[in-house]
């Protein structure tokens, strides 16, 4: 990976991709390693050339979709990817499963991977990173301009509780319930340059920022930002990084269209000359605050902090501004976080089930 980006990669308007992480599991449905015989040693489908990887653990996978021309293609892509995945890693005696954190998960029990570049985060950041067992959904939306590509980021940290509230997958921490709908994103947040970032004047700002932290020894490259929502200065993309990790594709298909459709948005509001909204980031933080505690059931804070909005009152308003329909689904439904609160009671078995990943 290159240490830094450039602002000549934004170069495209609307593409997409999609990239999952995800839990290798035995045929208990239990974390197990498993990425050295997925990724190294076998020979992955074509699709998966190229966008097959391992995170931190050896029990975590990650796919990336090819690019995605149009929207309406996000579909085809994301279930040829997750079909693909399901039957290599049958071949070689694995499952997969998908949430924000794996329930059955016991991070001192699972094996790190052996890539220097993990290694070195390990090393540098210790015991947040030694247990790092999330999993989320990233998605990349394509701009055309570097300061756009920024501008949208910025306005996008508002919708960021948004998509996590109505993303909470992972209740379960190392076997107990934390009373949280996602622990993940409270998981993830010990981790250096995570969470909500600060907003960006321009694209130059956003540059000296990253090119500053690689030449600090703060970070060793551009990948190292994770941030909730960012420019992507390698892809050219907007990336979206909320959400938990999801089982089934039609909650991700979901995701997908809402980012799509914001940026969109924003990207045209950007080139009417618009000004941004100026937000703090403490007002941020504590409606990511809402959607880790609440869910579905959170409510947030505006953008001038003067009032107190309802989820279903964002998602109404957002999808008839919109003409999207997913996200009203997705909470009409019963969250990820308390179906596996429902299904534990059933047994392990049962949860586990629940979490296998579907195509």
């Amino acid at each position: 990976m290159d240490e830094t980006g450039s602002p000549e990669n934004f170069t495209r308007m609307g593409t997409l991709g999609i990239e999952e992480e995800c839990y290798v599991v035995d045929e208990h449905g239990r974390p197990t390693s498993g990425t050295d015989e997925l990724v190294y040693e076998g020979e992955p489908p074509e699709i998966l050339d190229g966008r097959l990887d391992h995170e931190l653990f050896k029990s975590v996978i990650e796919t990336q979709t090819p690019l995605i021309e149009a929207p309406g293609d996000a579909r085809e892509q994301l279930l040829s990817v997750r079909e693909a995945l399901v039957e290599y890693a049958a071949s070689e005696g694995f499952g997969i499963a998908a949430a924000g954190l794996h329930p059955l998960a016991k991070w001192r029990e699972l094996e790190h991977a052996e890539k220097p570049r993990y290694r070195a985060q390990l090393d540098r950041i210790q015991y947040p990173q030694h247990r790092n067992t999330t999993a989320g959904l990233h998605v990349h939306v394509g701009v055309d301009d570097p300061d756009k590509a920024v501008w949208v980021a910025n306005e996008l940290r508002w919708h960021v509780p948004v998509m996590l509230a109505l993303s909470a997958n992972s209740p379960y921490w190392n076997g107990f319930d934390t009373g949280l709908q996602s622990a993940r994103a409270k998981i993830f947040e010990a981790l250096p340059n995570t969470g909500i970032p600060t907003a960006f004047e321009d694209y130059a700002a956003f540059e000296r920022f990253e090119r500053r932290m690689v030449e600090n020894g703060s970070i060793d490259d551009r990948g190292e930002l994770w941030f909730d929502v960012r420019p992507h200065s390698g892809h050219g993309t907007v990336e979206v990084r909320a959400p938990d990790g999801q089982a089934d594709p039609d909650r991700v298909l979901a995701f997908v269209e809402y980012v799509h459709a914001l940026v969109e948005d924003l990207a045209a509001r950007y080139e009417d000359g618009e000004s941004g909204t100026d937000l703090r980031r403490e007002l941020l933080d504590e409606n990511k605050w809402r959607a880790i505690r609440n869910g579905q059931s959170a409510s947030f804070l505006s953008r001038d902090g003067e009032a107190t909005l309802s989820l279903e009152d964002i998602v109404e308003a957002d999808c008839d501004r919109l003409d999207i329909d997913g996200i009203r689904t997705l909470l009409a439904a019963e969250s990820g976080a308390e179906r596996q609160r429902r299904l534990r009671g059933e047994g392990v078995q049962s949860l586990a089930a629940a979490l296998e990943l579907q195509y």
